[in-house]
Parts: C-alpha cells; sequence; structure tokens
C-alpha cells in the first residue's frame, strides 16, 4: 500500500447541518485511514488548537494547519506561526472605522487572524483596504469572515507541512467545501469538493461527489478506495 495524507477541512466537511456537530460515522472513517497507515490532518480555518484537539480524539494524525493557513500545532505548546495578527488588527481598525457591521466573531483565540462575522459586505471592505493600502487577505469560509496576512492560505500552510514532512503533492488528497478551501485543492494532486460545495469549488476540484458535509467525505472515500489500495 501506497501511504497518501489526508489534508481534510472541518466545518461543512466533516460537521453536520453546519452547527460545530462533528459526523461521527466520517471521523471513524478518517480514523481507519489513519489505522491503515495513512496520515490525515485537519486543515481548518478554526484554530489549530481546535484542529489538533480533534486529531488527538479522535484519533487521526497528530498536526494540524488552522486560521486559514497562519498557524501549525504540532503539541500542545508547539506552534509554527505563518501569519501575523499585528497587521491583521491594523486592517480589522481600518474596516471599523470606515464600514457599518463590522464585528469580531466569538472564537477559540487566533494567534495570527482575525475573525469577524458575515454582517458585511466583503467585497466594499476589500474595497477599503485598497485604498488605504493596507494589504490583507480576506476571505469567506461560509463559517465566517477572515483577515489573514497576505499569501497566507490553507494552501500555503500546508505546503509547509509537506516540507517539514517530506510529503509529496502526489501522495496528498484534499477534501474540502469552501472557498478557502481551493488553495488547498492545488497543493494537492487529488482534491474532492463535497456537494454541499459552491460551482466554484467544484470547478477546482479534480473529483466532486454528490453527499454532503460527513456524508460526503463517506462518498468520497468510498470513490478513493481503488485508488487507495494501490501498491
Amino acid at each position: 500500500m501506497k501511504k497518501r495524507t489526508f489534508a481534510v477541512d472541518i466545518d461543512g466537511t466533516i460537521t453536520e447541518n453546519g452547527g460545530g456537530r462533528i459526523h461521527l460515522d466520517a471521523l471513524d472513517a478518517l480514523r481507519r485511514l489513519v489505522n491503515m497507515g495513512h496520515d490525515v490532518i485537519f486543515v481548518t480555518g478554526r484554530s489549530s488548537v481546535e484542529g489538533f484537539l480533534l486529531s488527538v480524539f479522535g484519533g487521526t494524525t497528530k498536526v494540524a494547519v488552522g486560521e486559514n493557513g497562519g498557524c501549525i500545532t504540532l503539541d500542545s505548546n508547539d506552534h509554527i506561526l505563518l501569519g501575523n495578527l499585528d497587521e491583521c488588527k491594523n486592517a480589522l481598525d481600518i474596516l471599523k472605522n470606515n464600514l457599518e457591521n463590522v464585528e469580531e466573531k466569538y472564537v477559540f483565540p487566533r494567534m495570527t487572524e482575525v475573525v469577524l462575522q458575515r454582517t458585511f459586505d466583503l467585497d466594499q471592505a476589500r474595497e477599503i483596504l485598497s485604498e488605504k493600502n493596507i494589504d490583507v487577505a480576506l476571505s469567506d469560509s461560509q463559517y465566517a469572515y477572515h483577515i489573514n496576512s497576505p499569501g497566507i492560505d490553507k494552501g500555503t500552510g500546508f505546503t509547509e507541512v509537506m516540507k517539514r514532512f517530506s510529503i509529496s503533492k502526489d501522495d496528498v488528497i484534499a477534501i474540502g467545501d469552501s472557498a478557502t478551501d481551493i488553495p488547498l485543492f492545488k497543493v494537492a494532486k487529488t482534491s474532492v469538493a463535497l456537494g454541499n460545495a459552491f460551482d466554484d469549488v467544484k470547478s477546482e476540484a479534480t473529483m466532486t461527489v454528490s453527499a454532503h458535509a460527513g456524508d460526503g467525505v463517506l462518498e468520497a472515500l468510498d470513490k478513493l478506495a481503488p485508488r487507495l489500495s494501490e501498491i
């Protein structure tokens, strides 16, 4: 069996109904992949600590990429910071002073990004920051809006993991559902967009499934099973 590394989003991918409740059958299937000798690494817009804790209690590979690529957690006190929180907070101040309804979202503490409620026009916010020459990345994970340092996304974050553990792109399988997963798809040879993904996300994946969220993960693993048995 050839070892594969699965880069798996969390919200909308292995959660049910968008409420943060884990689809247990999907998690069990991912754990079985690890038991078979593959790696399963969570790559999420949530904090890397949340992703790491899920890996511990879920029985998957104990590495997590969080904050849309801004932070990698390898252990309880071992974090690799790729983004800069201060520049994200500066962008937040600019938005608050120039746009209505800009509110931070109550989330686990972040080390490299700012997380916002989806209560304002994202394109308008990007235009304001551009006019002020503030260079940050604004993205929509469907869970929240995120302010990240320029050049930071799930793809760049996972690339750091690939370098650290000598993982080849040919051996990476990415699974996700939102626009923030597109950069992750680009660093994987195989990428899967779930049924709940928008069309622009599906168009960037090498394969799609019809089922949503956790059920979609199960469908994807079913389709990938013949490939996983390759020597």
